[in-house]
This record gives C-alpha cells, sequence and structure tokens, in this order.
C-alpha cells in the first residue's frame, strides 16, 4: 500500500527523522493559511500523487512570497497531473503540501528495500541526490553504496557510520556526520516498525547552516503485515487507486488493471505470468493480472468474474487453472454460478488442469455452458483461441 508524502514524512518524523516544517492543504485558502504560519519568505507547494516525477510534471513548485504560494497553489490543484509513472491519463491533484522552503548545499539518494536475492534488507545511497536510482546505476553503479543489514543483529552503528563517511558527509563538518548517522538509524528504525517494503528518500540535503533533512519521502507497506498495523488502512487514499483493484482487495484478490482486451482469471501469481506472456507471444494483449489464490472458492471466482466483465475494454475473458491446492471443481462451480447472475456478452475461453478436471468438465456440461464458453485443453492453444476470439 502506497501513501502520500505528507503521510510519509509524519511517520518517519515520530522515530526521530529530520523532516521540513509543513502541513498538508486540500484548498489553496489552507495553503495560503500555513504559509503564513511557516512565516518564511521561501515555501513550496508539492502535489501529492502516488507518483514520482511530480515536479518535472510541474507538481512541485519553489515560491516566493504569499502571492506565488497562492497562484501556484490554484494551478496544481485539481490539475492532471502527469508523470513517467502515471501513464498518460495523469492523475488528478487533490491534496497538496505546503512546506519551508531550504537552503540546499548539497543532494543525496537513499533508500531502503528489501533484497529478495540476499533474503535481507538492504540500504542504498548515493551522492547522486534528485536522479532517479536506476539511472545512476545504469552510468555510475560505482557511486552507489550499499548496506546489508544481518536480520538477526540488526542495522549496526558501523554501518550507518561507513554510509555517512562514504557519501562524504564529513565535508559538512563533524555535526553532519552525527545527524546523518542518527538520520539513517532512524529511518532503518521506521521501514522495520511500520513493515515497509520501500522508503526512498530523494533527495536527503544537507542545508547551507549544516542540518541534515530528508526532504522528499516515499513509503509503501508490505500488505502481508497489514494485520499487525490496523492504523495503515486510515492512510489510505482511494482516489489514488483504481476501483476495481480497491474492490478486488475485498474479496483477497490480486488483481491489477492493465489496459490489454483479455481479461485472464489464473490461480497462482507465476501462471498468472505466464499466461500474461502467453498472451502477448500470440499478439493478444492483457486486461489485468489476477490471481485468484490457490484458496479460492465458487464466491471468490465469483467476485473476479464480476470485476473483470465490468472492464469495458475487455472482449474475451482467459479462465487458466491448474488444479493443485485448489481443485478444477471448485472453480467450474463458481463459473457456473458467475453465469447465473452475470450476463456476459463476451466469449469465455477455459482451460482446467489438474485434481478433478474431469469432474469440473462435467459440472460445466451439465450447466449447459459448452456453447456459452469454450473448453480447450492445453495452455498454448487455449491462449492463442483467447486471442482469435478477442480479435474476432
Amino acid at each position: 500500500m502506497k501513501i502520500h508524502e505528507y503521510q510519509a514524512k509524519e511517520i518517519i518524523s515520530r522515530y526521530g527523522a529530520s523532516v521540513p516544517k509543513g502541513r498538508m492543504a486540500k484548498s489553496v485558502e489552507e495553503a495560503l493559511a500555513i504559509a503564513k504560519e511557516l512565516g518564511g519568505v521561501v515555501n513550496v507547494v508539492k502535489a501529492q500523487i502516488h507518483a514520482g516525477g511530480r515536479g518535472k510534471g510541474g507538481g512541485v513548485k519553489v515560491c516566493k512570497g504569499l502571492e506565488a504560494v497562492q497562484e501556484n497553489a490554484s494551478k496544481i490543484l485539481g490539475m492532471q497531473l502527469i508523470t513517467h509513472q502515471t501513464g498518460p491519463h495523469g492523475q488528478k491533484v487533490k491534496t497538496l503540501l505546503v512546506e519551508e522552503g531550504m537552503d540546499i548545499k548539497k543532494e543525496f539518494y537513499f533508500s531502503i528495500l528489501v533484497d529478495r536475492t540476499t533474503k535481507k534488507v538492504v540500504l542504498i545511497a548515493s551522492r547522486e541526490g534528485g536522479m532517479e536510482i536506476e539511472e545512476v546505476a545504469a552510468h555510475s553503479p560505482e557511486k552507489i553504496l550499499k548496506e546489508w543489514v544481518n536480520p538477526v543483529i540488526g542495522l549496526r552503528p558501523f554501518q550507518v557510520s561507513r554510509l555517512a563517511y562514504g557519501l562524504g558527509f564529513q565535508e559538512y563538518g563533524k555535526e553532519a556526520i552525527q545527524q546523518a548517522q542518527k538520520l539513517f538509524m532512524s529511518l532503518y528504525n521506521a521501514f522495520m516498525a511500520e513493515d515497509c517494503d520501500l522508503l526512498e528518500i530523494n533527495p536527503l540535503i544537507v542545508t547551507g547552516d549544516g542540518r541534515v533533512l530528508a526532504l522528499d519521502c516515499k513509503m509503501s507497506f508490505d500488505s502481508n503485515a497489514a494485520y499487525r498495523h490496523p492504523q495503515q488502512e486510515a492512510l489510505r487514499d482511494l482516489d489514488e487507486e483504481d476501483p476495481a483493484e480497491v474492490e478486488a482487495s475485498k474479496h483477497e484478490l490480486n488483481f491489477i488493471k492493465l489496459d490489454g482486451e483479455i481479461g485472464c482469471m489464473v490461480n497462482g501469481a507465476g501462471l498468472a505470468m505466464a499466461t500474461m506472456d502467453i498472451i502477448k507471444d500470440y499478439g493478444g494483449t492483457p486486461a489485468n493480472f489476477l490471481d485468484v489464490g490457490g484458496t479460492a472458492d465458487e464466491a471468490r471466482v465469483e467476485n473476479a468474474f464480476r470485476i473483470i466483465t465490468n472492464d469495458p475494454n475487455v472482449k474475451c475473458i482467459f479462465i487458466n487453472i491448474f488444479g493443485g491446492i485448489v481443485r478444477c471443481d471448485l472453480i467450474a462451480g463458481g463459473v457456473v454460478e458467475a453465469f447465473k447472475k452475470v450476463n456476459l456478452r463476451i466469449p469465455v475461453v477455459v482451460r482446467l488442469e489438474g485434481t478433478n478436471a474431469e469432474l469440473a468438465r462435467e459440472i460445466i456440461e451439465k450447466a449447459g455452458l459448452i456453447g456459452k464458453l469454450v473448453m480447450v485443453d492445453g495452455f498454448g492453444p487455449a491462449a492463442k483461441k483467447a486471442v482469435e476470439l478477442a480479435k474476432g
């Protein structure tokens, strides 16, 4: 689950991280009032959307004086902000963050994430702050520092010290080194305590008067640990999420909406990815990633069907089930119930293999669905048929 910058900064500040003074605003009037409270000559108005690249898209403005705050808040609030992460349609800005302006002397990059290869949390840092880390890795990999954390003993002081000196904070004085070390440890503590899967500070800055602060903050939580943090649900901004994905989460469906024309219903993330790949190989485009999970029942299949059919771009549904943990007859029962309740006007291709596959075929035949859907044996032939029907 992603949250906004202002929410992420509130969280990391509770763990001792230094951030600029500022508050969230929902209107131009609120933005002006916050700027007056901050009292500085320079303030920054930032669009709050779940996407990076806001500055390049015109969503971050440095304002000298209250008139500039009013003008830029009026322009940004309500705009359809397009960045490299939003896609061509962009996202509408409904919330602003108004902060005090900073005298930036140097920018750094810092992030914490889970390294799936080593099965450890890793801290990543670079002197190239303000840039996308992928770009730095491609052109100057030697400028990226990494510290892997032993999960048994946690982050050690020598590691934060090595990062601080490796980034060159000694150039800005002894206090800057100490502040950087404290900030790194605070961010790590926040990452672990809140069960994050990403915490990114870009940029982390040194100011002209020697302060070390997190100027920006991107944070997302591991959904598998949500049961430990019921308070995080209040941070969710449903306006920023696709309605179909929100609905799918209510039924414990792993669903991501895409822009294609073939709706996919699959059990297992690996098979779901392979299904999307083979659809592309045959010249089609998947309309979604949907994993009904290994414990799928008839109700979950029915809800998955309903979510897929609500997408007007879907021209064919491809049900691709391998019965291992979940039995094929349960999936077939869900398909039958879905056909009773959903008025389908698009073709459906079904491939069922594994546990109780023959029983599943009998259930579909007895329900009189042969002719309303197409049963195909084999992964490749079924995907090919789905692409043909979608195009036809």
